[in-house]
């Protein structure tokens, strides 16, 4: 029986790595559980993707707390595979590898005017008002009264209630700095949420839903006409109390009378984007056609277009038409399905191969989509982790063995990287939750890779 622990590398310290870390750490044999993180900060749309009114959906980071006290689990921060090391840095150090690199892009519409100024990707706007550090510079116009949001799941309920929010609620959140500077002048009063198929298909969970309801000066409209359901609809949503209750709020909406001077957020179900509308190199409105639903012999309800077109009027455009994954260097991509090709969760050689890459694994988003909510990736990742006891139990390898495994933080240094420990994140996040507390909110995030690193103390630093 082996007894010397099997030395293993997660690719990414978002829920996905974390839950695949406290799958392995429950395993019967002993392991060593390095986790690899691009950013300096862990917890990966924990800290950057959840809306920053949304504390509660943010306190599942206590279980990531414990997981990174653990003596067999280290961590670097601020160390990007395929730049600071390679694969086979990794293939000669470790038993075996974990991907749980998310999905780092956004879908496109494909449609004309789409790289419009004022034409952005939800991705590219969560990031700024949540501190991402790649999205710290990106420019926001909010000097426009209306804003067309393309979407019709949890992503463009954050964006749209971002935007209608009242600043004063936003300022005692972890909100970055500049995103509420610019919030606080923003002129918007109407947001439209436009989704290509009909409210039973909509992906909202209800609590975000029904919470337009509930916000002070925010009042929420549907059209009564776009909520009546098909009998295929009809019958898509009989047994699904989640698709239900969302109907009963939708509904509650079309009777609801809005309040004078209220911000609105409008649903619009059935309706596709055809164009993005600009004037000077800008955008002024997106013109739409208006869609029926035809059923599918899978049952699946495509939204088919009418003709019947509209131009409505918005001064910016938010696409939230999903997240999809980016290549890694050295790591088999399906352009496709944007996602590692995978068998369950071990890596093939390539989309479409029954081939598998030894010792290699994906959990998450890399591995079945942008789908599912942050639980949703605890059952997939013990999923893949159960795989892995498997192939350790016959001798499948990543490559070389472990051997080396605990020279990481010598590589790092001779190649001049500075990298957080995870003693360093410690650090960083009892300075932004002291200068979160002495303004009364949750933390101030640190916003540059520059402030991140001095304020961790990160290793590996050449004068």
């Amino acid at each position: 029986m082996k007894t010397s622990p099997t030395h293993i590398a997660i690719i990414g310290a978002g829920p996905a790595g974390f839950f695949a870390a406290e799958a392995l750490l429950k395993d019967d044999g002993p392991v060593a559980v390095d986790m690899i993180n691009n950013l300096p900060a862990p917890y990966g749309l924990v800290r950057d993707g959840v809306a920053p009114d949304h504390q509660a959906i943010k306190s599942v980071a206590r279980a990531y707390v414990k997981i990174l006290t653990r003596d067999e689990v280290r961590y670097f921060g601020n160390v990007t595979l395929g730049e600071d090391v390679t694969l086979e840095d990794l293939r000669s150090r470790y038993d075996q590898i974990v991907y749980a690199v998310g999905a780092q892009s956004d879908r496109r519409l494909g449609i004309p005017g789409e790289d419009l100024a004022g034409s952005h990707a939800a991705m590219r706007f969560v990031g700024w008002y949540n501190a991402h550090p790649d999205f710290r510079t990106e420019a926001f116009d909010l000097d426009c009264e209306d804003v067309v949001v393309i979407g019709n799941g949890n992503v463009a309920i954050d964006v749209a209630r971002i935007l209608v929010l009242q600043p004063d609620r936003l300022a005692t959140t972890d909100i970055a700095d500049h995103a509420l500077a610019v919030l606080r002048k923003s002129r918007v009063r109407r947001v439209t949420l436009l989704g290509r198929r009909g409210p039973a298909q909509a992906s909202f969970t209800n609590p975000e839903l029904r919470e337009f309801g509930r916000l002070d000066g925010v009042s929420a409209e549907a059209d009564a006409a776009e909520l009546e359901l098909d009998p295929a609809s009809a019958a898509e949503i009989e047994d699904n109390a989640v698709r239900k209750r969302n109907m009963n709020t939708l509904r509650a909406y079309a009777d609801a009378v809005p309040g004078d001077g209220d911000r609105v957020v409008r649903f619009r179900f059935l309706v596709s984007p055809l164009e993005v509308v600009g004037r000077d190199g800008k955008v002024c409105g997106v013109r739409v056609e208006r869609n029926r639903l035809v059923a599918q012999d899978d049952g699946y309800q495509r939204a088919e277009g009418t003709d019947v077109v509209e131009t409505l009027p918005c001064g910016m455009l938010i696409r939230s038409v999903g997240y999809r994954g980016a290549p890694v260097p050295g790591v088999p991509f399906d352009e496709r399905a944007g996602i590692v090709p995978n068998a369950g969760g071990r890596v093939l050689a390539c989309a479409g191969s029954a081939e598998v890459v030894p010792g290699e694994y994906v959990v998450g988003w890399a591995k079945r989509g942008p789908s599912g909510v942050i639980g949703t990736n605890k059952a997939d990742a013990a999923a893949t982790v159960a795989l892995m006891a498997e192939d350790r139990g016959v001798g499948i390898s990543a490559g070389k063995g472990s051997e080396r495994a605990d020279d990481l933080p010598l590589l790092l240094e001779r190649r001049g990287v500075r990298w957080v420990d995870k003693e360093g994140w410690a650090r960083m996040d009892a300075r932004e939750t002291a200068l979160g507390e002495a303004q009364g909110r949750p933390r101030v995030k640190f916003c540059s890779v520059p402030e991140m690193l001095d304020a961790a103390g990160a290793a590996g630093s050449r004068d």
